[in-house]
């Protein structure tokens, strides 16, 4: 790589993603997707996709993880963003085979889609996008940013929630409201406190007490109690 190579990387860092850091985020994701699904009041076995999509939509970065990162020549930084880009589709190709339901697969496929046309994979806008992505979108987005990253400290709630209202063009109307009725009455501290989380979550890793593998198995809705 040149110079200027390095010093883009130096400054701009392409994410590592590891088991435990995804699955911490991914928990995170999956409690305000199911929260705000509830605020919606949508049916109690959508409110588990939500859960269950939100815990595994990131699934696609691991398996490109195999590909991006760690090798000796590494790839040009645009060659690389371009992969990045894909894990939506690479995740949900991996769900759909696994057999999980299409609702979740979709989810999955387009939680990077914006409601203005400027997401990804497919562009496209309000409607076209399924409901669970739209919300997955909007806890996806909050979730990151309340959590520390290679390249910045962690949002708090207020300036998070300030930085998503600037951005609100790209969320659903909607799902946004519901989203902060939900914040603002919940205790977020449980959400969004996985340093406990991840601590045994790596202490599983390193053991070998637990791999991705066991989070791709085959799901099914609990059936509703009367």
């Amino acid at each position: 790589m040149n110079r200027t190579g390095q010093e883009y990387r130096k400054k701009y860092p392409i994410i590592r993603p590891t088991i435990v850091k995804e699955l911490a985020h991914g928990i995170a994701v999956s409690r305000l997707a199911r929260g705000v699904g509830e605020r919606m009041e949508l049916p109690k076995d959508e409110c588990y996709e939500l859960s269950l999509a939100g815990l595994l939509h990131d699934i696609g970065k691991l398996e490109l993880a195999k590909y991006v990162y760690g090798k000796e020549n590494e790839t040009l930084i645009i060659e690389e963003m371009r992969y990045v880009r894909r894990h939506s589709e690479l995740g949900a190709n991996i769900l759909q085979k696994k057999g999980y339901s299409q609702k979740i697969v979709d989810m999955v496929r387009f939680h990077h889609e914006n409601c203005d046309g400027s997401g990804y994979p497919r562009n496209l806008t309000r409607e076209e996008i399924p409901l669970g992505a739209r919300i997955l979108r909007v806890c996806d987005v909050f979730a990151a940013l309340t959590a520390d990253r290679p390249y910045r400290k962690a949002f708090d709630v207020k300036t998070a929630l300030e930085t998503m209202i600037d951005e609100a063009k790209y969320y659903d109307v909607g799902v946004f409201m519901a989203f902060m009725n939900f914040v603002n009455e919940e205790k977020l501290e449980t959400i969004l406190d996985t340093d406990e989380l991840e601590h045994s979550l790596s202490e599983l890793v390193r053991k070998g007490q637990i791999t991705i593998a066991e989070f791709l198995g085959e799901r099914e809705a609990p059936e509703e109690r009367e």
